[in-house]
């Protein structure tokens, strides 16, 4: 057996810099197939070249160091695929949230110039069937998804009342967990699993209509607080949405309509 290749051998072979080979040597990642006692010098073989490629693409898509060596030292394929399936969702997660962060940014630096339309309205108590728990941010999303098809499953037959509509504490953004409750109004609403009837409180609200996906929502959201701050008014309560055109209805974003409500009262004459 010859002496193997010099690391820079390898690395011109493998497209990596030398200084990146060493610093998998030293991560315990990728291992030499022998090093000269004597100079010190590493040594690859041919195999190790596509094992010193995955390691790279891995890095590049930020796997955790642990994670890397978890997955290359899986024996069962199914194990390795579980394990990049797991970190290929969190950066497909990340990569949402950097869209719709990049959406609402261009949004605000470039506000809409008509004036937000919104009313007052009084609602009466009305009892839906509905779930409420208490959620943390990060998890609101699947939270929403999960006991939303539970709601549709333990109503379907009932007739509908209207659109199905959520109530966020305030909590929820404010200290990143809260309760959350998810309803539709049907007649004769069903006590299934965890859905239940409630009665929601009389309110009054200003509200107005969010057009298209949620990913700028929290603009409209800013724009309906200056409107209740500019007109005296003062928040009372959690805030509810009503899906008037969701996923459900329309796949196409752009016609997703969201009415969002502000419980609100009066403090002062202005």
């Amino acid at each position: 057996m010859g002496r193997g290749l010099s690391i820079g051998e390898f690395a011109r072979l493998t497209r990596l810099s030398v200084r990146t080979l060493r610093r998998y040597h030293e991560g315990g990642l990728l291992e030499p197939a022998s090093v000269d006692p004597a100079s010190g010098y590493r040594y690859y073989t041919g195999e190790q070249i596509p094992v010193a490629q995955v390691i790279h693409r891995l890095r590049e898509l930020d796997v955790p160091l642990a994670d890397v060596r978890r997955i290359l030292g899986a024996d069962d394929p199914g194990v390795r695929a579980e394990l990049l399936a797991g970190h290929l969702r969190r950066v497909e997660a990340e990569l949402e949230r950097r869209r719709a962060a990049a959406v609402s940014l261009r949004r605000l630096l470039a506000p809409d110039t008509e004036q937000l339309d919104v009313r007052l309205r009084a609602v009466r108590p009305r009892t839906v069937a509905a779930i409420t728990e208490t959620v943390r941010l990060d998890d609101v999303l699947e939270w929403y998804a999960d006991a939303m098809s539970e709601l549709d499953a333990a109503v379907a037959g009932s007739e509908p009342l209207g659109p199905p509509g959520g109530r966020y504490d305030d909590a929820l953004f404010t200290e990143g967990e809260g309760d959350v409750l998810v309803h539709r109004p049907v007649a004769d609403p069903p006590t299934r699993g965890r859905v239940a009837p409630v009665v929601l409180p009389a309110v009054e609200l200003a509200v107005t209509v969010h057009r298209g996906p949620h990913d700028d929502i929290e603009v409209t959201y800013g724009r309906l607080g200056a409107w209740v701050v500019d007109h005296a008014l003062a928040v009372d309560g959690p805030v509810e949405e009503t899906y008037l055109v969701g996923p459900r209805d329309d796949p196409d974003p752009a016609a997703w309509r969201t009415e969002i409500g502000r419980p609100v009262f009066r403090v002062s004459d202005a």
